[in-house]
């Protein structure tokens, strides 16, 4: 089969096209036809070797965490899925971008899911929602998210909303009207933060904030919240000498609920997918360029054929 792969750390021009073995259903797994595969700032920092301490790989390594497909292979011990189903998930060790992937976690895609949409879907959605479930997120909690417009931030902010939360956006002035249809009060970010923070909120607290870009603007998200707890990076794991808390990957989390809670946000028209590009395999280079640069409005995403 073919996947997207890299055998050494680099630029995104590292990566390439090649055969390598199928993988098979093992026990608790599915297998599926790929369709469509998510691109995340944390698979460029992959690829990069930014992140060859935090998250160790075998050489060579084929990107992805999140994918939807259609099942065609189903390990032991799960049920409520058949061969045929549509459905989106996550692969923890990566590997789905490729003909064929196996996951670890997933949901059925709704019928209103484009196939892009899905294949980016997984990855934000689990994101956000253990986030948000850290925070204590809920009913008139103030929210900051810190880089409000990319792939996990615009999910993030309609879940915020979802769940009853005023939330507070940063993005740059041409992403603010974007960011204002997503149900968030839109602010610029950069120097002079907590000013325009306090000017958008009247003087409120801020609850919570999350740092979504890693722009080093975390004192200024300790400040408004006036506890370094109530803040979540994402990005920035120097951040945890500030007492701030970093989001790493839980394997004890209920990963499958998560997707279904998100999955059925969707299917009430309460959460959108937004896909800022779609890129062919064989352009995974640019599709890495691409969410590396920090400026996209939703999910890159990579279409399998």
């Amino acid at each position: 089969m073919k996947a997207l792969r890299f055998s050494r750390y680099g630029a995104p021009d590292v990566l390439t096209v090649a055969e390598v073995p199928e993988p098979h259903a093992g026990p608790g797994e599915v297998r599926i036809a790929v369709r469509a595969a998510g691109v995340s700032p944390g698979d460029a920092a992959m690829r990069s070797g930014e992140w060859r301490d935090r998250v160790p790989l075998a050489l060579p390594h084929v990107v992805g965490v999140d994918a939807a497909g259609v099942v065609d292979e189903i390990g032991t011990g799960v049920d409520g899925v058949s061969p045929g189903d549509e459905v989106f998930g996550l692969r923890f060790r990566g590997w789905t971008t490729a003909t064929y992937a196996l996951l670890d976690a997933w949901a059925p895609k709704p019928a209103t899911m484009s196939w892009t949409q899905a294949g980016g879907a997984a990855g934000s959605i689990e994101t956000a929602v253990r986030t948000l479930d850290a925070l204590a997120v809920g009913r008139d909690t103030t929210l900051l998210v810190d880089g409000a417009t990319g792939g996990v931030g615009a999910i993030m902010v309609q879940l915020a909303v979802a769940r009853g939360a005023r939330v507070i956006g940063t993005a740059s002035t041409p992403n603010h009207t974007f960011l204002a249809g997503l149900g968030a009060t839109p602010i610029g970010y950069g120097p002079g933060l907590p000013d325009r923070v306090r000017q958008a909120t009247a003087g409120r607290r801020v609850d919570a904030a999350v740092d979504v870009a890693g722009r080093g603007e975390i004192d200024d998200l300790v400040a408004l919240t006036g506890d370094a707890t109530a803040v979540v990076t994402l990005v920035n794991p120097a951040a945890e000498a500030r007492g701030v808390r970093l989001l790493r990957f839980d394997p004890t989390a209920d990963h499958a609920a998560a997707l279904a809670y998100g999955a059925g946000l969707v299917a009430a028209g309460k959460l959108v997918v937004h896909v800022a590009e779609a890129y062919p395999m064989e352009a995974g280079p640019a599709a890495h360029a691409s969410v590396a640069s920090g400026h996209t409005r939703g999910k890159i995403v990579i279409t399998v054929p």
